[in-house]
């Protein structure tokens, strides 16, 4: 499928450009390039803002009416559910690709020790906390909430006692003299058998079921597309990859843009609710409203 359906009515879309804001990642430009570019036959233009995924959240929390749709963090969806619906495409989970917690010296005990995170409402953060409650003694120290750029050269200098990092990350922490301490993502699959949500793709409710419909069609679309003819997107890709080497990008892609980014299917929502009714349970976010994660 290269296009929109047969079924979508894109005449229930508003007639203007949608304003959308995701993250420059890879997997992100890799999955909206073709929609970005009015390569989707019938799908709206986008006006595309590029956003770190804690701005997009806040933005969200908000309750701003600026943007039609939006990259946010799974860790997010309690707060803003009513606002927005979940797209059932578009977004990032997958198996293997957790967030990693790091350290200078390998084996530290975090037990009253000051860690970086990228957001206290990323999904990356509420699988921290969910694995410092199961396997940490004792209570974590400060957290201090950085760029996640930033954070591997504060652990690297010694400003900071460990870091969660996201993304690319997962490649190159070597390189700044690191030890993985933790992979939350192996933790979250073996305690769960679930993939990893990480980030969500949203929509707002007040666009009308048609119209959300038809978002998720050329959502949909898009990432097919990207699948096939890869080297299309690849300037798109790299001219937003803040210098990041060709081969990590490639890896980054494969790792997060996977067949849950086309849909996310039972064991996608089910990984969702299941993050979300522990979260809950540990006071993290609120419950869920019955029937928040469905899609019109």
């Amino acid at each position: 499928m290269t296009g929109m359906t047969d079924e979508t009515d894109v005449t229930a879309v508003p007639d203007r450009a949608l304003k959308i804001a995701y993250s420059p990642c890879p997997n992100d430009t890799f999955v909206f390039d073709a929609w970005a570019h009015g390569r989707v036959p019938g799908a709206p233009e986008l006006d595309v803002t590029f956003a770190d995924i804690d701005i997009t959240n806040g933005v969200a929390e908000s309750g701003s009416a600026e943007y039609d749709v939006l990259k946010v963090s799974y860790a997010v969806l309690p707060y803003v559910l009513d606002e927005y619906a979940l797209l059932p495409c578009g977004g990032a989970l997958g198996r293997g690709c957790g967030p990693l917690v790091l350290t200078r010296e390998a084996g530290v005990d975090l037990t009253g020790r000051t860690v970086a995170v990228p957001s206290e409402k990323s999904t990356a953060y509420l699988l921290f906390r969910l694995w410092a409650a199961d396997v940490l003694t004792g209570a974590v120290g400060e957290i201090v909430v950085l760029p996640f750029d930033q954070i591997m050269p504060a652990v690297r200098d010694g400003k900071l006692d460990a870091g969660l990092v996201i993304h690319e990350a997962r490649f190159t922490y070597q390189n700044y003299g690191l030890h993985k301490l933790a992979d939350m993502g192996e933790h979250w699959e073996l305690t769960t058998g679930l993939p990893i949500p990480l980030g969500a793709i949203i929509a707002r409710r007040a666009l009308g079921g048609d119209a959300l419909r038809a978002l998720a069609a050329a959502a949909r679309a898009s990432v097919r597309m990207a699948w096939d003819d890869p080297e299309v997107s690849r300037p798109y890709v790299l001219e937003h990859a803040q210098e990041m080497d060709p081969a990590v990008a490639d890896q980054h892609i494969g790792l997060y843009v996977n067949e849950f980014t086309a849909d996310l299917g039972e064991d996608g929502y089910a990984a969702v609710r299941g993050l979300l009714t522990r979260a809950a349970a540990e006071g993290l976010v609120p419950a869920l409203r019955p029937g928040a994660l469905s899609f019109p």
